[in-house]
């Protein structure tokens, strides 16, 4: 998995405009990004899903997968997870998964509206409409206002229908540990109901220990409040 040249494609490509561009005005789509992000919290107050979960460390030639459920609590501010199946390395099951579980729980207890995606954390550039996976969307350079964790730098996609995001990536401006030097991500969604619902996450972490550590986790079976997707 090589995230870092993945990232600097899809930046180069965000600079491609098409010439038959549609007129609009971005702060509009920001807003209606907000405002659609925020209605569709609800849905995934006591949703579960299925998570396939790679951790590799390509030093060390090891690897491990753990295929678990994935709940969240009825008022959203927790994450637990029951292992379905595990296999390959229990040392990378313990440095490298469980500290991602961690990690990814103690991030559901901060403070949202420090985190969220949106003009009070953020700046956005709007790059132009471009062609993704076959398909249009708007593409905005994010850089937030304040070096602060859970924060990133990087790119925000979005569904011309919608407004939803169908992707995030970037690379994390402040390390969650001192042993961690980069943190770079790539998450997608697919848009279904008028709500984005998480595909996939990649993740390269260099860590001052074993050097990259490569995480990608796949999401299934995702059951939300209200209906099941």
């Amino acid at each position: 998995m090589r995230i870092s040249g993945g990232i600097a494609l899809f930046l180069a490509l965000s600079s491609v405009a098409f010439a038959d561009e549609p007129i609009v005005e971005p702060s509009v789509l920001i807003d209606d990004y907000v405002a659609a992000s925020t209605a569709q919290e609800a849905r995934f107050e006591g949703a579960s899903m299925e998570v396939d979960i790679v951790a590799e460390v390509p030093k060390l030639h090891k690897t491990a997968r753990l295929h678990a459920l994935r709940r969240i609590s009825a008022f959203g501010s927790r994450i637990t997870y029951d292992a379905l199946r595990f296999e390959g390395d229990h040392g990378i099951k313990d440095d490298v998964i469980a500290r991602y579980l961690t990690a990814e729980s103690e991030a559901l207890k901060s403070e949202r509206a420090t985190t969220a995606v949106n003009p009070v954390n953020y700046k956005f550039k709007y790059s132009g409409l471009m062609v993704r996976d076959g398909r249009k969307v708007y593409a905005f350079r994010v850089t937030p206002r304040k070096k602060r964790l859970g924060l990133f730098v990087g790119e925000l996609w979005l569904d011309p229908q919608t407004h939803l995001a169908v992707r995030e990536a970037g690379r994390l401006v402040k390390n969650p540990s001192m042993f961690v030097r980069r943190i770079d991500f790539i998450r997608d969604f697919r848009i279904e109901d008028g709500v984005a619902i998480p595909t996939r996450l990649e993740s390269s972490v260099d860590t001052m220990l074993v050097g990259k550590a490569n995480v990608s986790v796949e999401y299934s079976s995702v059951s939300l409040a209200g209906g099941d997707n």
